[in-house]
């Protein structure tokens, strides 16, 4: 019997952040790294994961948008797709919209094979997404 070994990623750690997009009414989530459970919770804790993507409507702009910025993510596990896909059932709840952007082959590929790359719109960059706000 043949084994493979595992493949680590090399050079790269995942980090997230959170900061105002360019339009008032987004909020833009840079993912960098290997979006895998052994990452994502090595980086940061199941609480402190959840906190950051608690978002309300804004009063003030209540078309609100959330963009994940996957342009830095070369896979994505089981783990991290579940993430995604919760993220976007919270935002449809809550009347937000939601946008994959940056999405790479392999990331895409996932989402094919998993019959979920219909289910939101992905852009080509952060910009694209932000302009499907003023729409």
């Amino acid at each position: 019997m043949s084994t493979a070994p595992a493949q680590i990623w090399k050079g790269s750690s995942f980090h997230i952040q959170r900061s105002q997009g360019q339009a008032p009414n987004s909020l833009v989530f840079r993912f960098s790294g290997p979006f895998t459970a052994r990452d994502m919770y090595a980086a940061l804790s199941p609480a402190a994961l959840k906190n950051l993507f608690e978002t309300e409507p804004s009063p003030h702009h209540p078309a609100q948008l959330n963009i994940f910025d996957l342009t830095e993510v070369p896979y994505v596990d089981s783990c991290g797709l579940g993430l995604i896909v919760g993220h976007f059932v919270r935002c449809q709840n809550r009347g937000v919209r939601f946008v994959a952007a940056g999405v790479g082959p392999r990331v895409l590929q996932l989402l094919k094979m998993t019959k979920v790359d219909h289910l939101f719109p992905m852009t080509g960059t952060v910009d694209e997404a932000e302009l499907l706000s003023s729409n």
